[in-house]
């Protein structure tokens, strides 16, 4: 497989950084943080794997040196390299990185302008390696983005079923988005991120990725799904078989999903499912549950619920909201975004009285895609330098723009008096909530993923 050296995993300018700090600087200390953007807080998640994939054990070494040292001088036509740092990490910790990490512990759910991670050097010959590691480390920004957006459309969804007398499913939320993400590592890293807060996925590898890197067994689950080259595959003459063929090849006791637009969804749903198949789903054990893949989501939600109450039926709960017959229920796919079913449960349980339990949700390209640094405002920022023996705070304060301000000398997470976090300086009497996660190469304290789901768990 095709492998970058760690030396390249960084911002080209950052080549040049260890000739620009100040005469007998020893110690860089830096920080990450959300600055605020679409949420009030953030999700903690991805970090492990970032340590376990690309910077613990011997990461340099004296072949990566030679490699990279003709590409950086093409690449600035300069001698910039700092070739005696890097060859430095070699002979005195053997390509192991001499950086102490700290972070909140994963899945941890931190109000915006607090630290969330810390790095510094440990070896005072080598400030410059800290924020050379920024580029890579940042990208918890992605992971860290998808687990809160996950996470808010579950409060969200919550807040609807508690209004019916429900508590939002574990599997309300469903993860579409392999297909559409970027590459592969995106797929495998938003995937596990979703996982962090619900149970339903189609995205193989980011069940591989919970698994694998959090010391979990299998954490995601799906069902008997139906696409439209199954169904279309009988033809147009054929489409009543194709339905009653899946159903019936499904096993009794389980759930099947079957598309039903290929052709004309109101009428898949109203004449097929509600009149001709409907013995055939009424005598089975496990849900058929029916989705709709276009036209306006929030009026094809509202029309396939209440064609599905007519020919089915059901129950009215202690709230006055509509539960369909256990043997049906609607998963929506399209177009869905954190607004689009908000606009979906306005509809169909505020208006039209029936619980959220009736229908849930797949999500994929603004799942796993509509997602970028600025979703949570994330940034890394030195605050902390040490120089000649003497710390002193750093800090960007521009004039133009307060959000920017950064924060000033060495920082901890403690729990405030009402039990929230907030950031102190280091020194103050408070517990710190950092916990030292990567330490001269060895990743010295791991997660697993039940533990960040219990976290990251939304309030009963």
């Amino acid at each position: 497989m095709f492998r970058i050296p760690l030396i390249k995993r960084t911002d080209a300018y950052k080549i040049t950084h260890h000739i620009q700090y100040p005469e007998k600087t020893q110690r860089i200390y830096s920080y990450a943080e959300s600055r605020g953007g679409s949420f009030d807080s953030t999700v903690f998640y991805g970090l492990q794997i970032y340590l376990d994939d690309y910077l613990k054990g011997e990461v340099v070494t004296y072949k990566d040196i030679e490699t990279v040292s003709p590409f950086f001088k093409r690449v600035f036509n300069q001698p910039y390299f700092n070739e005696c740092g890097w060859s430095y990490i070699v002979d005195e910790h053997k390509g192991r990185l001499p950086i102490e990490i700290k972070a909140v512990p994963e899945g941890s759910v931190v109000p915006n302008r607090n630290v969330l991670m810390t790095v510094e050097n440990t070896d005072p010959n080598v400030p410059w390696l800290t924020n050379y590691l920024e580029s890579l480390l940042l990208k918890v920004w992605y992971t860290s983005g998808v687990a809160t957006l996950s996470r808010e459309i579950k409060k969200m969804i919550d807040s609807y079923a508690v209004m019916a007398g429900e508590r939002v499913s574990p599997f309300h939320l469903n993860d579409f988005g392999y297909r559409g993400a970027s590459s592969e590592e995106s797929a495998a890293l938003g995937g596990s991120a979703h996982l962090v807060n619900f149970l339903g996925t189609d995205n193989l590898v980011g069940i591989e990725y919970a698994t694998h890197f959090y010391d979990t067994d299998v954490c995601g689950f799906s069902v008997m799904a139906a696409e439209h080259s199954t169904v279309t595959s009988y033809g147009r003459d054929g489409e009543v078989l194709a339905y009653k063929t899946i159903i019936g090849r499904t096993p009794f006791e389980a759930v099947v999903s079957i598309v039903c637009d290929s052709y004309d969804a109101i009428n898949a749903v109203d004449k097929i499912f509600g009149v001709m198949l409907k013995d055939q789903i009424l005598a089975r054990q496990g849900k058929t549950v029916i989705r709709p893949d276009s036209g306006d989501p929030v009026q094809m939600s509202s029309k396939i619920l209440d064609i599905l109450w007519s020919r089915y039926g059901g129950t009215i709960n202690d709230k006055g909201y509509k539960v369909l017959d256990p043997h049906v229920g609607v998963i929506y796919g399209d177009y869905i975004s954190h607004e689009m079913i908000d606009k979906i449960l306005r509809e169909v349980v505020v208006n039209r009285k029936y619980a959220p339990s009736n229908i849930i949700f797949g999500m994929g390209g603004r799942l796993l895609q509509g997602i970028t640094r600025d979703t949570l405002g994330m940034s890394f920022k030195c605050s902390c330098a040490q120089i000649d023996g003497v710390w002193r705070d750093v800090y960007k304060e521009p004039k133009t723009d307060a959000f920017k301000i950064s924060k000033r000398g060495k920082l901890r997470l403690s729990r405030n008096a009402m039990c929230g976090f907030e950031t102190f300086p280091k020194d103050s009497g408070n517990q710190d909530e950092l916990v030292t996660v990567f330490k001269n190469g060895e990743v010295v304290k791991r997660w697993n993923f039940d533990e960040i789901r219990k976290r990251a768990e939304i309030p009963s």
